[in-house]
């Protein structure tokens, strides 16, 4: 029991914190703008990144609210976290991304590590055979 506890915790958090730090993107298209081409030039990309993003903390908080049953779709958030965590780790190693912008990737990488401890202690749901 204390394994689904684990993942629960892990997976409910990590969706609260998603939806926390997301949802004020929503508002601060100007401040994201000014580093780099405003956001306003690819509005469909900004707002798309955000709705599939947002769209994975609720997938969290799904797997988080019965983490026996929802355990094969751990594997694929482990490829959500650590898939952004790669393409930054590539970008900075080619001199595309500053070191600043590589940082963005240690809470995804902290997360894609407790998720991967959270299908190893999660045990795999019993199938019913038909």
């Amino acid at each position: 029991m204390a394994a689904v506890r684990f993942a629960k915790i892990v997976f409910i958090g990590a969706g609260i914190w998603g939806i926390v730090v997301l949802t004020p993107l929503y508002w601060l298209v100007d401040v994201t703008g000014r580093p780099y081409a405003p956001p306003t030039a690819y509005p469909q990309f900004f707002y798309g990144f955000l709705a599939v993003a947002m769209a994975w903390q609720i997938a969290f908080l799904v797997i988080g609210s019965n983490p026996t049953r929802f355990r094969p779709l751990m594997f694929t958030a482990v490829i959500e976290k650590l898939g952004y965590v790669s393409i930054l780790t590539v970008l900075y190693g080619q001199g595309r991304i500053s070191a600043t912008d590589a940082q963005a990737a240690a809470p995804d990488l902290l997360l894609g590590i407790l998720f991967i401890l959270a299908i190893a202690r999660t045990r795999p749901s019993e199938q019913r055979r038909s």
